[in-house]
């Protein structure tokens, strides 16, 4: 009997499972409860497994077989969700980001409904409930740095906005102290390590969902073409990279994807490099969508008007002899923004999908097929973001590192803060500079 024992433990680790039930005893002398030994596999969300195809699709689509007709299902729903992304579009900035908001809220609740469910966390006191707070925390902390850094004149121009800024780092660390107090003071003998997961499971979803929303909005806010297309060459990439694996597809990419393929990955990539190019030539032409997304203080309203810069105005440039002797052209005319297009479409089609194959290892680990069932043949919100949110952090950092500058208008803002005396030394100091360089007497000669 203890031979048997023995090997049924070794077998449980060799699967990761770690040792059985009778050689887990805590340092109390205490065994843990059935509910923190292991996750659950058989506890899938609410509403997975069942067919949620609209019924009118279902008769519509009832004589083709299960492979056309889940084709035409994500198509159809795909064109839908491409065509309500316009309208958003339309409908302005202020709307954008609030849909940015609805979506990270969305993603968040999936995530956070599958460690419920699969680790049955049912009879842990508070654990939604502080879930919850803490996203409202993190929340309350970035786009409270936001409107501070976005609205700075209206912030210093009321009063209660303007303490509120002062002392906000303050008051964000106070609110998540509050938030760690209430867990600590939840925890349960018998549930302290399962509670422990569900403390890492709440933090680390915060850091992948919320963090990511809030740099979409920081890209948001630098021009709309760079919210626009990075999103729209992710979309481009999965529908392509979907198209050619439908009819091309023969060789597996990865294991995590089985249905992944070399074809798509591969098709999607060039797909994506041209939409890329053409998205970028077609906006680059409009300042509504490269003008970065300011806040008019005279008017109270967001503003995206703007001589544009020398990134969105077009440039001749000369072809290599070796492409010339090709297509025969020497020169050709192009916004500069599509050369960093090619770069933002490439890491969209090739390290992006990487968002999709992580987002997939996860759901095996918990043995479901989708984060939820909110969309109809393409799974729950998460499962259509998961490679935009890697893309927003990318678009964050290249704009940090090649694209953005020293902003005038943010420095005259504070500048007019300071007091008196300080306006007037840093006057004195940046008058000598310009002394030193001839730069002033030059300016006043020309006057």
């Amino acid at each position: 009997m203890t031979e048997v024992r023995q090997r049924i433990t070794r077998e449980q680790e060799a699967e990761g499972q770690g040792p059985g039930l009778e050689a887990r005893v805590t340092g109390d002398g205490e065994t843990p409860s059935d509910s923190e030994s292991k996750p659950l596999p058989a506890a899938t969300p609410p509403g997975q497994g069942t067919d949620d195809t609209p019924e009118v699709l279902n008769r519509a689509l009832s004589k083709l077989s299960s492979r056309w007709k889940n084709w035409w299902v994500r198509g159809i729903l795909t064109l839908a969700m491409i065509s309500f992304f316009f309208f958003i579009i339309y409908l302005g900035p202020i709307v954008l980001m609030m849909i940015v908001m609805c979506v990270q809220i969305k993603c968040f609740q999936e995530i956070i409904m599958i460690g419920y469910n699969v680790y049955h966390s049912y009879d842990l006191p508070w654990f939604r409930t502080l879930s919850w707070y803490f996203l409202l925390c993190v929340n309350y902390f970035f786009y409270g740095e936001t409107v501070t850094d976005y609205f700075f004149t209206l912030v210093q121009r009321e009063e209660p906005l303007r303490i509120l800024s002062k002392y906000h780092r303050f008051i964000s660390f106070a609110l998540y102290l509050l938030g760690f107090c209430m867990f600590v003071l939840s925890l349960v003998k018998k549930h302290y390590r399962l509670q422990f997961y569900m403390f890492g499971w709440t933090h680390v979803t915060l850091l992948i969902v919320v963090t990511q929303s809030h740099l979409i909005i920081h890209n948001l806010f630098e021009g709309m073409i760079w919210f626009i297309v990075p999103i729209s060459c992710v979309i481009c990439n999965d529908i392509m990279a979907y198209m050619f694996g439908f009819f091309f597809g023969r060789t597996p990419l990865i294991k995590l994807s089985p249905k992944k393929t070399w074809e798509g990955f591969m098709g999607g990539f060039f797909s994506t490099v041209v939409f890329g190019l053409l998205l970028s030539y077609f906006m680059a032409g409009y300042s509504y969508f490269v003008c970065p997304v300011e806040f008019n203080n005279d008017t109270n309203r967001f503003t995206v008007d703007c001589q544009p810069p020398e990134l969105f105005q077009l440039q001749e440039y000369h072809i290599p002899l070796v492409v010339q002797s090709v297509i025969g052209w020497k020169t050709v005319w192009m916004y500069p923004f599509q050369i960093h297009s090619i770069a933002l479409s490439t890491f969209a089609s090739l390290i992006g999908p990487f968002g999709g194959f992580f987002a997939s290892g996860f759901k095996r680990a918990f043995k479901i097929k989708d984060f939820a069932n909110t969309i109809p043949g393409h799974g729950g919100i998460m499962d259509r973001f998961d490679c935009q949110y890697l893309m927003a952090t990318f678009v964050n950092v290249y704009i940090a590192s090649f694209i953005r500058g020293p902003n005038p208008s943010k420095l005259l803002q504070q500048f007019l803060t300071l007091r008196p005396d300080q306006q007037l030394h840093i006057f004195s100091t940046l008058r000598g500079h310009l002394l030193d360089k001839r730069m002033l007497l030059e300016h006043q000669e020309e006057a």
